[in-house]
């Protein structure tokens, strides 16, 4: 009995060792080695401070995406993909660095999924840092510099970027100077984009804004203005037509900078090559420091956690904020605030004024004790409809975008749930679109910038995945400039990594006429879901009339207005008719309308509404396109 006891014994301690050696968790892929999808459960890179963890994540039965997500997160919280629309099957996959340097993900046939696209002998291994960012390195030692006002912030590890020298504040004593850095560019983070303006005005808007770390000055024709949040991915380039000017306190000391092409927030490294740059910028980076730190002095100072006892039984209790609201609570950061349900009934006059109502609730309009005009969202006075009120405000109190309608704050008292946002003057699309009043080609135009370039932003800049599910002119808010911005996240979808079901949703959500053929045939439901719909507002916007309605002659099997309006439009694309432009745009514009504007809108529009999903674009090549046949024309006017 006691031989057998001790030989099972045995077996375990040699399986548990078996199972813990075979575990093939690294910080690097050298070069000519490869992950494969097969022993995703095990075959992972990792950060050197296990912050974040690189692998293949899987959705579903036999879908798969080669990504970055925080390893400690309850529900794996990706931060970035490779192959978002694209993912490749669970049998034969696998990412390899290639003897020239090139990243490579393959699909089981063999295809290629996604590459980097570099080619360097000088490469060794791809490592994924503690920044989360995955980089392609050689054994060399890096160089770089940071601009004005800035340095490096870790000597031995330039991946880490460059930090201030100065503390930001928005004190309004505070003097501040632009220092500029000609041919230089920041992508993404624009806290404003304005057109046609003058180099003062667009220093004004980043001067009026203390969240303004700088602007962007492009003459392409005109003045175009990108004042930045963040200053993330610089880069340098003698073809860039603009300059990028800093924003610093007119006491900091600075010299003709050398800004090279930056991989990281404002550094450059030459021999590192960033594979991805997950948009975990400096904050996340912090907070994730902090994360680490009140862990820590939490389990060493009963000070500590009585003080944090204490201070979370004053906000839960005292306040008396419900328990059930704990999780949607910790999202807000400090720009946004929680009213009271007496502040907003005090604010909306009773809820006197509405201005529309969906299928979560009303909305009305207020003005709040400082004076600003805004639109408080009522849901229903039950619990009904609580995990809709949380997804939008943990989505909107994350992201800030000039084309997104911005949230400022909510209420949650009891059973009452509500969402205060900016007012929008200019009301919905729809009500500019399909009325007697006719929305001129230029703002048309520009909202179908304007859209996709928000739609964008949450499709891939967000830190988190946000696919919107109910882009329709009914969402799509102009201000006073007839700038869109989109509205309405309720039906707003965080992806929720890693928990069961997490690749679908629990019921068809949007909008009929405007929804994507993935719903009926119940497919996975990516972001191309939103390309979709986007496609439907475009060509309703060139044609000027619905097309979710069902038509048919006598005797004809009836059909959608798209799919006739789609089939028409071909067909004469097809057969070389000179009038197909004309005979496509709204009449009401009498003509007045640039062709070439219109013909590629049409063409974007019909890309868009690709039965299958893999042939439509993504929402940042359209926006791409746009701009690129936008500067063409203009260009054109000029000559």
């Amino acid at each position: 009995m006691g031989n057998l006891f001790s030989s099972i014994l045995l077996i375990l301690l040699i399986s548990f060792f078996f199972s813990f050696t075979t575990s093939k968790t690294q910080n690097f892929l050298q070069r000519g080695s490869s992950l494969s999808v097969e022993d995703d459960s095990d075959d992972y890179i990792t950060s050197p401070d296990k912050s974040f963890t690189c692998g293949f994540y899987g959705m579903g039965e036999n879908a798969y995406w080669f990504s970055i997500w925080f390893t400690n997160s309850k529900e794996r919280t990706v931060v970035w993909m490779a192959n978002r629309n694209r993912p490749v099957n669970g049998r034969g996959s696998r990412i390899s660095l290639q003897r020239d340097g090139t990243m490579m993900l393959r699909d089981a046939d063999g295809s290629t999924v996604w590459e980097t696209n570099t080619t360097s002998t000088d490469v060794d291994r791809a490592e994924l840092l503690d920044t989360g960012n995955l980089v392609l390195k050689d054994p060399r030692e890096p160089k770089g510099s940071c601009p004005p006002g800035y340095e490096v912030s870790d000597p031995s590890d330039w991946s880490k970027g460059c930090k201030s020298k100065f503390n930001q504040s928005c004190s309004q004593t505070q003097q501040v100077k632009f220092v500029e850095l000609p041919q230089t560019d920041y992508y993404g983070f624009d806290l404003n984009y304005s057109q046609s303006v003058s180099m003062e005005a667009c220093r004004k808007i980043c001067l009026d804004d203390c969240l303004c770390q700088g602007f962007a000055y492009r003459l392409t024709g005109e003045g175009n203005c990108y004042a930045k949040s963040t200053l993330f991915n610089g880069y340098k380039s003698s073809n860039f037509p603009g300059s990028l000017y800093l924003k610093l306190p007119v006491d900091v000391e600075t010299s003709a900078p050398t800004v090279l092409n930056g991989s990281d927030l404002i550094c450059e490294s030459k021999e590192v090559e960033v594979v991805h740059s997950s948009s975990v910028y400096d904050t996340a980076s912090k907070k994730m420091r902090w994360v680490y730190l009140y862990s820590f002095a939490s389990a060493i100072g009963a000070i500590v956690v009585l003080f944090i006892v204490s201070g979370w039984w004053f906000l839960f209790r005292v306040h008396n904020v419900p328990s059930s609201a704990e999780d949607g609570y910790g999202p807000i950061s400090s720009p946004f605030r929680r009213f009271s349900y007496t502040e907003l009934k005090k604010a909306t006059n009773n809820f006197k004024v509405e201005l529309g109502r969906g299928g979560f609730g009303a909305v009305y309009k207020g003005v709040l004790v400082d004076e600003r005009a805004v639109a408080v969202k009522k849901l229903g006075d039950s619990t009904q409809g609580e995990g809709e009120f949380w997804a939008e405000v943990s989505t909107i109190g994350k992201i800030y975008h000039m084309n997104l309608v911005r949230m400022w704050g909510f209420c949650s008292e009891g059973r009452h749930r509500l969402v205060v946002y900016e007012h929008v003057e200019n009301l919905s699309l729809d009500k500019h679109l399909f009325s007697t009043s006719c929305l001129g080609w230029k703002e048309r135009f520009n909202v179908a910038v304007g859209t996709a370039r928000g739609l964008a932003y949450l499709h891939h800049e967000c830190l988190e995945w946000v696919i919107h599910c109910d882009v329709k002119p009914e969402n799509i808010l102009l201000d006073n400039g007839f700038e869109p911005k989109i509205a309405d996240f309720v039906l707003a979808k965080l992806s929720q990594r890693g928990g069961p079901g997490s690749g679908e949703f629990s019921r068809i959500r949007g909008t009929k006429g405007y929804m994507a053929p993935e719903w009926a045939m119940n497919l996975p439901i990516t972001a191309k879901v939103d390309v979709y719909c986007y496609g439907v507002v475009v060509l309703e916007m060139v044609r000027g009339i619905r097309l979710s309605k069902w038509v048919g002659e006598d005797g004809e099997e009836q059909e959608a207005e798209l799919t006739r309006f789609v089939r028409v439009v071909k067909r004469k694309i097809q057969y070389g008719e000179d009038n197909w432009v004309e005979d496509t745009v709204d009449p009401r514009l009498k003509g007045k309308f640039s062709r070439q504007q219109a013909a590629m809108l049409v063409e974007i529009g019909i890309s868009c509404v690709e039965e299958d999903r893999s042939k439509r674009p993504t929402m940042a090549t359209v926006v791409q396109v746009l701009l690129e046949c936008d500067a063409q024309v203009q260009t054109l006017d000029l000559e």
